[in-house]
């Protein structure tokens, strides 16, 4: 099912997206959780990947809304974004942070971690919790290996800027579900 709402512009859909449940399918299981945390980015945005045109690392992000955008940070760390809005406009949400659901124990096994609390609340950690890494670039929802199905509709979402950036910093492009304790910690405290 992909949401009519990802062919805005990615600030517009950044809201909507909050409560979706995302799902991951791979050979070691399935896991999910709801999206309580998202940043947007724009072509127009300095802090954009896509700000500086389309490149092979970033061709996904010209692609019609629903695929999926995965780059790999700090050496370590893969972070998924959902592209949004008309193709060839270069935008995309990136998922901060999720309220596990289904799976959770193959999250714990692929972070070693116990703490439900902290399987999923960044953007690194979802991606590995998930399973989801560079392979998924450029798929798309409808593939079947990632998808969004219905889950919950906050009753207060927060609107602050995003963190973790350099350029662009008082964009006030970050969404989270208020009060939930799965969003990064440093958006708790936004």
């Amino acid at each position: 099912m992909l949401p009519a709402f990802l062919e805005q512009d990615a600030v517009e859909a950044a809201p909507q997206l909050l409560g979706w449940k995302l799902v991951s399918r791979t050979a070691a299981g399935i896991t999910s959780g709801y999206i309580v945390e998202v940043e947007a980015y724009s072509m127009e945005d300095p802090a954009s990947h896509s700000f500086r045109g389309l490149t092979p690392r970033t061709a996904p992000m010209f692609k019609r809304a629903g695929t999926i955008y995965v780059y790999f940070t700090y050496g370590m760390h893969y972070c998924m974004n959902i592209v949004t809005g008309p193709v060839g406009h270069g935008q995309a949400l990136l998922i901060r942070a999720l309220e596990p659901v289904d799976g959770i124990g193959l999250m714990q096994a692929r972070r070693d971690l116990e703490n439900v609390n902290q399987l999923t609340n960044g953007p690194g950690k979802l991606a590995q919790a998930l399973g989801i890494d560079k392979a998924l670039s450029g798929s798309h929802l409808t593939d079947g290996k990632l998808s969004l199905e219905p889950g919950f509709r906050p009753a207060d979402i927060t609107q602050t800027t995003r963190i973790g950036i350099t350029k662009a910093i008082d964009q006030p492009w970050r969404f989270f579900v208020t009060g939930n304790q799965f969003v990064s910690r440093q958006a708790a405290r936004g």
